[in-house]
């Protein structure tokens, strides 16, 4: 599966490109607000591993993709679409730290919404991130999400509970 912006190549993931993922999944800053890492390198091939894996589950339930400057053929990122269920699914989203701030993510989960809304048939893709991540929060406005709420302390992990903001778009919301 491969989509495409005028930018940006969003493919699937494959084994080589553990790498370029480490780049950033390694990196505190980039981890700070995730579940996950910092990586250490056998972390960043276990879960190239289990992206495989999951592209090849029927019927498939999870869409773990890298997102790749097209001109430069370059791993910048990652965006993801789970499906919850038949009519919900999540969406999420990392990018290295040096390609931040030029619109790469917005543009990579406008086209995920697409797929998800118009080759999927999903009805609702909602999205979470930590109240201190307003950059994260700022590409969910920017792709049309709407915020729902706050969902209070309802996640432990890395030793304590988190809270979440909450965004969803509904497929007739999508232009």
């Amino acid at each position: 599966m491969q989509l495409e912006t005028e930018r940006l190549l969003i493919r699937e993931i494959v084994e080589s490109d553990w790498q370029h993922i480490h780049t950033y999944t390694s990196l505190p800053e980039i981890t700070e607000h995730t579940a996950w890492g910092p990586n250490t390198e056998e972390d960043t091939r276990a879960y190239v591993q289990d992206v495989i894996r999951m592209q090849q589950t029927e019927p498939r339930e999870g869409y773990e993709l890298a997102i790749v400057l097209k001109k430069e053929g370059i791993l910048i990122g990652g965006a993801g679409l789970h499906l919850v269920d038949q009519t919900n699914a999540e969406i999420g989203y990392v990018l290295h730290p040096a390609y931040q701030g030029h619109g790469y993510v917005t543009e990579a989960c406008r086209v995920l919404l697409h797929f998800g809304f118009r080759e999927l048939g999903i009805h609702r893709i909602f999205a979470k991130c930590r109240p201190e991540n307003p950059a994260s929060e700022r590409v969910m406005e920017r792709i049309e999400m709407q915020r729902e709420g706050l969902l209070r302390e309802h996640w432990f992990y890395k030793g304590s509970y988190h809270d979440s903001v909450l965004y969803s778009i509904l497929d007739r919301e999508l232009e």
